[in-house]
Formats: C-alpha cells, sequence, structure tokens
C-alpha cells in the first residue's frame, strides 16, 4: 500500500496561528506534535514508512523534508512531489497515482489530508484494512465518519444498504453541507456519514475513472508527469503544462460520477480541525467548559476557547468566545462565527499586510528567522541557522547589516574573504557587498541582525549561489 499525503492547504480559519508560509498541518495543535507528524505515523502504521510521498508546493517544500527527515525517511526516489500551481485535489492525486502505478501497476493509494485528527489510531488501521478488500476489487473507497452530532460544518456521504467487500457500501449520494435541521435528520436517519476527505483504491482504478469522467485533467497530468525532473529531494513537474489542467476536487471530478464509489464507516476519534470550534470540541475542557492554552488568567469564563503564545491573556465574564494571542496578532471571535475567520484573512490579503501570510517567526531550509524590532529605515531580526546549513551567498541594493554572534559558531562570508565569529563577536556587511552567513558548528547558530537602509523588504535580495535551488 502507499501512503500519498496532501500537504498543500492555507488553513486560513485557523487564523493567526495558522498562516499561509506555516499553515496548519505544522502546527501542534491536538498533541506536543504537528498535525502532518500525526498523519505521517498513522500512514506509516498501516502501509510502512518507504512507501510514503507527500504533494505539496513550492513555498512549503522545505518544511515538509524536514517533517520526513525527523523519520529518517530522506525524499529521494519521487518522495515528495511539488505542485507548481494549486489544481486541486483531483489534479494532486493524479500525479501520485501516475507514479504509483510506473513502479507498481497493481498499487492500491491511500490518500490522507495532512491536517486533520484521528484519535484512534488502531481503529483507523483496521478501516484502512477493511477498505483494501473493496479496493482490491476495484472499488473507490471513501472513509465516512460517524456523526457524533448534527454538524453544519461538513458534507455528508449517503449510504447505501447493502454491504460489499469489507463491509463497505454503495455510495448513494454526496450532499453539500447542511443547515441545522437537515443535518439534525441526517443523524436521525442512520445512513449518513460526514465526509472525511480520506480515499483508498488502485492507483490504476482512480486513473481509469478520472480518464471517463474528466479526460482533460487526466491528459494534462500526464503530459506534466512525462516533463518531471528531479530538483534534489523534490520531483518537480511542467508548471506551464500543470498551469493549464482545470481546477477540481477528487469528490466532484471522480466520487460523484463514479459507479464503483463506496463508503467504509469510520469511527476513530476524527475531526478536520477545521475551525476554532472544531479545536475547541476536539480538546478536554475544563469545569467551566473552556480550553486553555499557555498563559491564561480567566474569571466567569464559559464554553470558551483561550490561547496564549507568549503574553498572559486575562479574561473576565465571557462566554462562548475565541482569544487567540500570538506575538503580533490578537483574534477575540464569538464561537459561532469563527468561520468568518476566512473574511479577516482575505481583507488583509486584500490591503498587502503581511499577518496573512507570515508569523512574525519566519522557516527557511537553512533555519528561522524572527522579528524583534523594525521602523522606517532600520530593522531587528534575530537569526537562526541549523547546525551544517547556509544561507545563500547574496547581497542587497538597499540595506547594510551588522551581525552579533550570541550563540555558536558563525562562518561569514564578504566577497572572496571567510571569517570565523564565535559568541559576543559581530561584523558589518556593506551595501552592494556579496555575504554569506554559514553554521559550521554542532549546536544552532544564532544571530542578532540589525538592518539599515532605505528598503527592508525582502525581495532585496540579490542570489549567487544557492545549495536550495532558490531563485
Amino acid at each position: 500500500m502507499h501512503a500519498v499525503i496532501l500537504s498543500g492547504g492555507s488553513g486560513t480559519r485557523l487564523w493567526p496561528l495558522s498562516r499561509e508560509a506555516y499553515p496548519k498541518q505544522f502546527l501542534a495543535l491536538n498533541t506536543h506534535e504537528s498535525l502532518l507528524d500525526e498523519t505521517l505515523q498513522r500512514a506509516c502504521a498501516v502501509s510502512g514508512c518507504s512507501s510514503l510521498s507527500v504533494i505539496t508546493n513550492e513555498a512549503h517544500r522545505f518544511i515538509v523534508a524536514a517533517h520526513l527527515q525527523r523519520y529518517g525517511q530522506q525524499a529521494e526516489a519521487g518522495r515528495i512531489l511539488l505542485e507548481p500551481v494549486g489544481r486541486n485535489t483531483a489534479p494532486a492525486i493524479a500525479l501520485a497515482a501516475l507514479r504509483i502505478q510506473e513502479t507498481d501497476p497493481d498499487g492500491v493509494m491511500l490518500v490522507l489530508p495532512s491536517d486533520h485528527v484521528v484519535k484512534d489510531t488502531q481503529a483507523f488501521a483496521s478501516a484502512v484494512q477493511a477498505g483494501e478488500e473493496a479496493a482490491r476489487e476495484g472499488r473507490l473507497v471513501t472513509f465516512g465518519v460517524v456523526p457524533t452530532s448534527a454538524h453544519t460544518g461538513y458534507g455528508y456521504i449517503r449510504a447505501e444498504s447493502e454491504q460489499v467487500a469489507g463491509g463497505a457500501r454503495p455510495v448513494a449520494a454526496f450532499v453539500e453541507k447542511p443547515d441545522a435541521a437537515t443535518a439534525q435528520g441526517y443523524l436521525d436517519d442512520g445512513h449518513y456519514y460526514w465526509n472525511s476527505g480520506m480515499f483508498l483504491f488502485r492507483a490504476s482504478d482512480y486513473l481509469a475513472e478520472l480518464e471517463r469522467h474528466r479526460p482533460e485533467i487526466l491528459e494534462i497530468c500526464q503530459r506534466a508527469w512525462a516533463s518531471r525532473r528531479d530538483d534534489q529531494d523534490f520531483v518537480r513537474v511542467s508548471e506551464a503544462v500543470f498551469a493549464e489542467c482545470p481546477e477540481d476536487s477528487i469528490d466532484y471530478a471522480v466520487m460523484e460520477r463514479t459507479e464503483r464509489a463506496v463508503v467504509l464507516s469510520l469511527d476513530a476519534g476524527w475531526s478536520d480541525v477545521g475551525s476554532w470550534s472544531s479545536l475547541w470540541e476536539l480538546q478536554d475542557q475544563d469545569d467551566d467548559g473552556n480550553v486553555v492554552r499557555g498563559d491564561v488568567i480567566t474569571e466567569d469564563v464559559h464554553q470558551s476557547y483561550l490561547h496564549s503564545e507568549g503574553r498572559l491573556v486575562a479574561a473576565i465574564g465571557v462566554d462562548n468566545h475565541v482569544i487567540v494571542e500570538t506575538d503580533d496578532v490578537v483574534l477575540v471571535a464569538d464561537r459561532s462565527r469563527v468561520q468568518d475567520v476566512k473574511k479577516l484573512v482575505s481583507r488583509l490579503k486584500d490591503q498587502n499586510r503581511d499577518e496573512y501570510r507570515f508569523h512574525r517567526k519566519v522557516h527557511r531550509p537553512w533555519g528561522s528567522y524572527e522579528g524583534v524590532a523594525r521602523s522606517e529605515r532600520f530593522q531587528v531580526k534575530r537569526i537562526t541557522v541549523d547546525p551544517g546549513a547556509t544561507l545563500s551567498l547574496q547581497k542587497h541594493h538597499h540595506r547594510s547589516e551588522h551581525w552579533v554572534v550570541v550563540r555558536g559558531t558563525a562562518l561569514v562570508t564578504q566577497n572572496n574573504e571567510e571569517t570565523l565569529l564565535t559568541e559576543d563577536e559581530s561584523t558589518y556587511i556593506p551595501l552592494g557587498v556579496a555575504h554569506r552567513l554559514s553554521n559550521p558548528g554542532v549546536i544552532p547558530l544564532e544571530v542578532i541582525e540589525v538592518q539599515t537602509g532605505s528598503y527592508l523588504g525582502e525581495d532585496d535580495i540579490v542570489r549567487f549561489e544557492d545549495n536550495y535551488n532558490r531563485v
């Protein structure tokens, strides 16, 4: 079995914790591990770690690679597939299916979103094992979550009464998110399940049904796959070709059209963690019905989610609220209105504000940097470089930089000269000078950088050499 993990989402409904550059699948929202880590563990449990692959985008590729490396899994042999542009799940899964079919013509693929929670891993593994029987008979299996409430935030699947292989049942209909009264009717009916967005089928069967129902998607994906090339740990397909592909989900393109769709019930503590309200429902609540994370103090607060990333959050006399503090944003919302968070994110994007996209701490393939202070003509950052990592050889047209080493050892290149700096030593990088920062040590390197100049944007970088093939 080949596990294929979809990791291209932006998770805007969990802003400000989840942001475009570092969305929810990379956050530890359920346990001390990220949602992607939890998904990788589930996939390893049912298919083995050697058959994992992840589909992601250009911006997140190094974060995904770092996750795989934590499992001792380098990304060679097509383990990370890059979508050059987002085209939804049907084309993405087609690329993975084409890859699997090349080496394993009868291979079964288990498709998992990277940002869901499944509390009962054993029940999940049992469901996958049962679904594999149906998949090997040519069925396209989707997992329907046994509903625990009349939830209006999920799509539903209506199942037929008769059973086929593995206890799965033919799909009668896929239903969009209902209103409260309709959802209660689905719950009372007993034949409806929440649509989990997880699938199990042979790669060849998926491609055959895609060719039957959306042949234009398959044709473009085949051309894109034929154009692929390896780039370090990643597999790239032609952006020019893939951009021609229609945008469509696997539900609309295949599952709602095929006659081979079956649904297998799943009762494993599943959640798509699709909103702050979902996260409140998922977590353990105290005697007042509150979920509290971080440095929080409350008085007469009930049925609320309160989260502090750093500063003390104090709340008095509020009910059914979500309060989330980060180092640059405070969100306050009625818990019944949290689906509207994405509207705020859209407004921030329209205003070209960085808060929709970046956290104060920005992850890079060599480590991270964190904004400390900023004004019109200066900026202070805390830079952390991983052991053995190197920034690009670069220069700036509009700013100079002062570096102070506060931890570890820095190898500094200026033009053709190299200098070693240790703790409490510093250097100055004049405007226009080609320079590079490396960590030759075995512990993280921490540097305080002070930028001064007329323009301090991240796009004022001219790269000459880069270990990570960035432009």
